[in-house]
């Protein structure tokens, strides 16, 4: 008999129907698995029987064939486990199929019969939906991660015997239900704020410049400056995000199995943090079947790099790509992903080796050579690519004791929305959501500056050799700095404070 059953693959970070056709004749036993399936789908066969005996059901007898279609797409993974099972107990006839075209079913199982989370369940349920299937069955453990996409009803399953009887009807279970709206609004809190760091309100000035336009930073200063404090904070003076942002980076997560048990949605923006011995693979994402990296995973937050000349060249240079249009794409032999990358990047680095260059405290123990030799880590092309580069010194004794509360992450918060709403009503449905992200023709029709603002730029082009790119992105940043100030043009000031946030990479590196 053949048994029919929809399930679901996932691609990159996209999910697409799969059909397991299970058929079993009366022929010499045997078990064959087809359809390009990898190491750990070929296994599933003997976490299918262990479970079907455990569960009380018989193995099928005779031959058994079992095809993934499309056959010409590779599947890997253990979610085909489920309904492989289902497909067999269906053309075994020890269940009826009275209701299984109205499911589509994902699950791992173990051998005692009970189902295991899976991988990427999120995309699967939104392929689910637009194949136009109405229910979809999915392990507990990812029911609420299911359950955020409308139109389909998501029924968690805690075994296979709770799988076989929803199939069947000897079985009712409710659908799972999440309110999406508090999931937003209760989990969208932070543990830090920008109130805690003390001083360093020009640091925290050009860190809010750059997140009203999503700009990239370098912060460079001594150890102990509270470098990475401040980028810590970064995510809390972001925009909330909305509920198509947070599907788009939970998506990432799920594939990648970031999420957390029982966890629905990312409701706060992601900063990840890779070690500098991170591999270019760990970075960017990739392997032989390409699963998402950091960049991805930080896809709508922040990107966050400590000690950025001791990350590996090849893994810096990689990001230049990301940077620029906001995707990674992967090729292989036999397949092409696409993975989002729309990230801010902030970047921390000392002035030299032992941290100490140009302190007025500290006296540094490098020599010229050293100096020039460990700031040549962090190549032209991608200094030329972040927009802001601020000095973070020393923090004065004074500023430590002081009692009051600096300017805290709500408030920036509010400058930031305010600026970004600006944004919003500019560009209108060009596509771009950002100052960062504007074209050429964009910077000509927004950036407009008088003749006095333009002599200024002119003069400091020619005294710090600025390059092309350096002249858009002080366009580009003091296009944001004047939507903070509310400003419909740009003036003399906003470009003299965006010229000044280009100084330091002519002052540490010539």
């Amino acid at each position: 008999m053949l048994a029919k059953v929809r399930s679901v693959g996932v691609l990159g970070i996209e999910a697409y129907p799969i059909e397991v056709e299970c058929n079993v004749v009366h022929a010499m036993p045997g078990t064959a698995i087809v359809g390009l399936p990898d190491a750990a789908v070929k296994e599933s066969i003997q976490r299918v029987a262990a479970a079907i005996g455990n569960c009380d059901f018989r193995w099928p007898r005779g031959r058994i064939t079992i095809n993934l279609a499309p056959a010409d797409t590779r599947k890997e993974g253990p979610a085909y486990d489920l309904p492989i099972a289902i497909g067999l107990l269906v053309a075994g006839r020890q269940i009826s199929d009275v209701r299984l075209r109205d499911f589509a079913i994902a699950g791992e199982l173990a051998l005692d019969g009970s189902v295991r989370s899976v991988h990427g369940v999120l995309p699967m349920a939104l392929a689910v939906r637009d194949a136009g299937v109405r229910a979809f069955i999915v392990p507990e453990a990812n029911a609420p991660e299911a359950a955020v996409v409308q139109g389909i009803r998501v029924y968690p399953v805690g075994s296979l015997h709770d799988a076989a009887g929803l199939v069947s009807e000897r079985l009712l279970l409710e659908p799972a239900q999440v309110e999406i709206d508090h999931l937003l609004v209760d989990r969208a809190c932070y543990d830090v704020d920008f109130a805690d760091v003390k001083g360093q309100e020009h640091a925290k000035r050009a860190l809010t410049v750059a997140a009203a336009g999503h700009h990239n930073v370098l912060m460079i200063g001594p150890p102990g400056s509270g470098k990475t404090m401040l980028a810590q904070r970064i995510p809390t003076i972001l925009p909330p995000l909305s509920l198509e942002e947070a599907l788009e980076t939970t998506k990432v997560h799920s594939v990648a199995g970031e999420l957390g048990p029982g966890q629905a949605l990312l409701a706060t923006r992601p900063f990840r943090e890779p070690h500098h011995t991170a591999s270019n693979v760990a970075l960017v994402g990739g392997g032989s079947c390409p699963k998402p990296g950091d960049v991805s995973l930080a896809h709508k937050g922040v990107l966050f790099l400590d000690e950025l000349p001791e990350f590996q060249r090849s893994a810096l240079e990689t990001l230049r790509q990301p940077i620029e249009n906001a995707t990674i794409r992967i090729s292989r032999a036999m397949m092409s992903v696409e993975f989002p990358a729309e990230i801010m990047v902030v970047a921390a680095m000392n002035p030299c080796p032992c941290g100490y260059f140009g302190d007025p405290k500290r006296d540094c123990r490098c020599t010229p050579h050293q100096i020039a030799r460990y700031m040549s880590r962090v190549s032209g092309p991608l200094l030329d690519r972040i927009d802001i580069h601020v000095d973070v010194p020393r923090v004065p004794y004074r500023d430590l004791r002081d009692r009051r509360p600096g300017e805290g992450s709500a408030a920036m918060r509010e400058q930031v929305a305010a600026a970004r709403e600006r944004q919003h009503h500019r560009f209108g449905t060009d596509g771009t959501a950002s100052n960062a992200r504007m074209t050429n023709r964009q910077i000509q029709e927004h950036c407009g500056i008088d003749v006095e603002t333009e002599s200024l730029l002119e003069r400091a082009m020619a005294q710090q050799a600025f390059s092309a790119r350096s002249y858009t992105r002080i366009l580009k940043v003091a296009r944001t700095i004047a939507d903070l100030a509310a400003a419909d043009r740009i003036r003399l000031e906003h470009v003299a404070e965006a010229i000044q946030y280009r100084t330091a990479e002519r002052q540490f590196w010539g």
